[in-house]
């Protein structure tokens, strides 16, 4: 498997819109908090060292 950086999201506007929604209501250590677990859940989805080590190398600045 390898990381997949093109677009893959149906209706990619939509989930922004669930995303952010997620968030409402939250304090930032809240939101801060809930975007770590979304990341560990995914990141155990892909379960793929390889990918993600990719992925953390592609989100770095």
């Amino acid at each position: 498997m390898t990381l997949n950086t093109q677009p893959n999201i149906p209706e990619p506007d939509g989930f922004y819109d669930e995303l952010i929604a997620a968030h409402h209501g939250l304090t930032k250590d809240q939101s801060d908090a809930l975007n770590a677990r979304l990341i560990l859940i995914l990141a155990n989805h892909v379960g793929d060292r390889a990918v993600l080590r990719d992925a953390l190398k592609a989100a770095r600045p």
